[in-house]
């Protein structure tokens, strides 16, 4: 059961990663989309999507991997809990360093 729900995660990481661009980001990119158009126009968004995709891609097959190795090493419980909180810690990082984006 594990398995499935670490194969749906990693798909809707993977899909989050791809799917946002130029084109639908004032769309689907949470606080991006209720920016004015003058906040837009301050924002790197060429550079922002590249460190976007880069990140759900990383965090993707960092979570994967260590999902294999703890799940070898301890039981389906305990690799539950160490998965989840490699999917939990990346986020404040990811969230300060979105600033950098915005001029």
């Amino acid at each position: 059961m594990i398995f499935w729900t670490v194969f749906i995660v990693d798909v809707l990481l993977i899909f989050t990663g791809y799917v946002v661009n130029k084109n639908n980001a004032k769309y689907l990119m949470a606080g991006y989309n209720t920016m004015s158009v003058e906040e837009r126009k301050k924002v790197d968004l060429e550079n922002l999507l590249i460190f976007w995709k880069k990140f759900f891609v990383i965090l993707t097959f960092a979570s994967t991997l260590i999902f294999t190795i703890s799940y070898l090493m301890f039981s389906e419980a305990v690799t539950a809990v160490i998965w989840s909180v490699c999917l939990i810690i990346p986020w404040p990082i990811f969230i300060y360093k979105l600033q950098k984006f915005v001029k």
